[in-house]
C-alpha cells in the first residue's frame, strides 16, 4: 500500500529540531514536557541539533505555530542541517501537510514518535500486534492528507465537489486495506489476550501478585530485579521494557508473591496506545498491590507520579492498595542537618511512601515486610481439617502458617493455626477439600471474616500442579 513518504517515518540517525509551543493549558508542564521528548527523541536514536519554542494563546489552525514562526523553523532548519521536525503537540493531518510543505522537510509529531521507540522495542507476539495495530489507527485519519499528491485529474479536469479523481480512488482503496487489516489484526490479538486474560486470572486466583508500575526508566526493572531472581532487560533508557515479565518473589517464611515488571509510562501517551497496551496492563490491572515506582531524584518526580496515577485510574486499576516506593534515593545527597528534605516531602504527601534503592538494596526487606503483611491480610486463629491424602495442602499450611497444634484422626489432620484471609483463600483455590473450624470451607472462611466479600471458588487441581509458570510467554 503506497501511501506517500510520511506513511513509514523512520526517523533513527537523523538531526531534528524540537519544536514546542507553550499554551495556557500547558504552561506547568511544558518544561518537563519539552525535555521528555527531547529524551524520547534521542531514545528513538535521533540527534537533536536544536530547539523552537513559541508562547501563544491558541494554536495556528493551519501550522499550529505562527507564519513568522514558521519562517524562522525553515531557516533554522537550513542552518543546522536538521532533516526532521518533532513537535511536543499533536498535530492534525493537514497541519502535518502544510507544514512539510512550507518546510520541505519531514514533519511528526510527539504520538509519532513514542510509535515509533514502540515498534522497534516490541519483541513479544502480543506487543507487535498493538503496535502495528495503533500504528495503523494512527495512519488511518491521515491518509486524506498523506494523498493530497495525487490531486489531480487525468486531463486536467479540476477536483472537487464530484470528481473522483485518481487520489481519491486510492483513497477508498487504501482505507479498504487499512480497515481489512485491521479487523485482521485485532482478531489475532483477541485470541492472544483471551489467553493471557485467562493465564492472569488463575495466577491472581493461586497467587498473591503484585505489580510495579511507573514511569519509563523509573528504575521498575532494575528492582524488579533485585527483587526476584531476575532476568528483566534493565537500562538507563526510556522503555527498555515493553512486554511484561513475571517471577517468584519469595517474601519469607516460605511465603511468595507473583511480581510482574510492565511498561512504563510518559505523559500523554498517546490513546491508541492506551487503549492496545491495555492487556499489556493486565497484570496491574489485577494485581492484589500495586506497587508504584518513581525516581525521587527526577526533578519532573510530581508530575510523573501524577501521570502514573491518572493512568491508573484510566485504565481501571484503582480497587487495590498502590504503595509509592521512591527509589534511586541513594542519588539524593545527603544535607548537612540529614537526609535530602525531598524525602520528608514525598512521605507527608504520600503517607506511607517508601524510600528505597534498587542498586544498593536500602528498603527491600522492609518492602518484602509490608507485602507479606498485605498477603496475610487480617490473622484468625483456626482450626482446619485437611484429609491426610492431600499432602501438598498439609505441606503449604506448615511451611507458611504458625501452627500451634495438631491432631490426627483416621483420615484428617486437624491443624490449630494463625491464619490470613488472603492466605486461607489461596489454600481453597487451590481445590482443596476441608474444613475450617468445623464448617465447609467457604462458610467457615465467612463465618471468620464475615465483613469481606468471598470471591473463592472451588477448584480440583492435580496435586502436582501449585507450581506455576514463571514468566509469561513471549510467543
Amino acid at each position: 500500500m503506497e501511501t506517500g513518504r510520511h506513511a513509514e517515518v523512520d526517523i533513527r540517525a537523523e538531526a531534528a529540531i524540537l519544536v514546542g509551543v507553550r499554551l495556557r493549558e500547558n504552561e506547568t508542564t511544558f518544561d518537563d514536557s519539552l525535555a521528555e521528548l527531547q529524551a524520547l527523541a534521542e531514545t528513538a536514536g535521533v540527534r537533536v541539533v536544536g530547539t523552537l519554542e513559541q508562547r501563544r494563546v491558541a494554536p495556528r489552525g493551519k501550522t499550529y505555530i505562527g507564519k513568522g514562526k514558521v519562517e524562522e523553523l525553515s531557516a533554522m532548519c537550513k542552518e543546522l542541517g536538521a532533516k526532521v521536525v518533532i513537535f511536543d503537540n499533536e498535530l492534525a493531518p493537514s497541519q502535518i501537510a502544510e507544514l512539510e510543505k512550507a518546510l520541505e522537510l519531514k514533519v511528526i509529531d510527539r504520538s509519532e514518535v513514542i510509535l515509533d521507540i514502540f515498534a522497534n522495542r516490541a519483541t513479544t507476539k502480543q506487543a507487535q500486534l498493538q503496535v502495528e495495530i495503533a500504528q495503523l489507527e494512527y495512519t488511518a485519519p491521515r491518509l486524506r492528507a498523506m494523498w493530497s499528491h495525487l490531486g489531480q485529474v487525468t486531463g486536467g479536469a479540476p477536483v472537487g465537489v464530484g470528481t473522483r479523481g485518481p487520489g481519491e480512488q486510492q483513497l477508498e482503496i487504501d482505507r479498504r486495506i487499512v480497515k481489512a487489516k485491521l479487523d485482521k489484526l485485532r482478531r489475532e490479538l483477541g485470541e492472544i489476550e483471551g489467553r493471557r486474560s485467562r493465564e492472569v486470572k488463575q495466577r491472581r486466583d493461586e497467587h498473591f501478585t503484585a505489580a510495579l508500575v511507573g514511569y519509563t526508566n523509573a528504575g521498575k526493572s532494575s528492582l524488579f530485579n533485585a527483587l526476584t531472581r531476575g532476568g528483566a532487560y534493565a537500562a538507563d533508557k526510556l522503555f527498555a521494557t515493553l512486554g511484561t515479565r513475571v517471577e517468584s518473589w519469595n517474601l519469607a517464611g516460605g511465603n511468595a508473591a507473583m511480581l510482574s515488571d510492565t511498561v512504563g509510562f510518559v505523559q500523554r501517551l498517546p490513546h491508541h496506545l492506551v487503549a492496545s497496551f491495555r492487556a499489556t496492563l493486565e497484570d496491574a490491572i489485577a494485581s492484589h498491590v500495586i506497587l508504584i515506582v518513581l525516581d525521587i531524584a527526577d526533578r519532573s518526580a510530581l508530575m510523573q507520579y501524577e501521570t502514573v496515577q491518572s493512568v491508573l485510574d484510566e485504565i481501571g486499576a484503582s480497587h487495590q492498595p498502590r504503595i509509592l516506593l521512591l527509589n534511586k534515593a541513594d542519588r539524593l545527597p545527603p544535607t548537612r542537618i540529614g537526609p535530602d528534605p525531598r524525602i520528608a516531602e514525598w512521605m507527608e504527601r504520600v503517607p506511607g511512601a517508601m524510600p528505597m534503592s534498587a542498586l544498593t538494596g536500602a528498603g527491600l526487606p522492609e518492602l518484602s515486610e509490608r507485602v507479606l503483611g498485605l498477603m496475610k491480610g487480617d490473622i484468625r486463629s483456626c482450626t482446619l481439617s485437611v484429609p491426610l491424602t492431600d499432602g501438598r495442602a498439609v505441606d503449604f499450611v506448615e511451611k507458611r502458617v504458625p501452627v500451634l497444634g495438631r491432631d490426627w484422626t483416621e483420615a484428617h489432620v486437624e491443624l490449630k493455626v494463625e491464619i490470613g484471609r488472603r492466605q486461607l483463600e489461596q489454600l481453597l483455590s487451590s481445590g482443596v477439600r476441608m474444613l475450617v473450624n468445623g464448617l465447609p470451607a467457604h462458610e467457615g472462611l465467612r463465618a471468620l471474616w464475615p465483613d469481606i466479600k468471598v470471591d473463592v471458588a472451588p477448584r480440583i487441581r492435580p496435586h502436582d500442579s501449585y507450581a506455576v509458570s514463571q514468566e509469561d510467554d513471549d510467543e
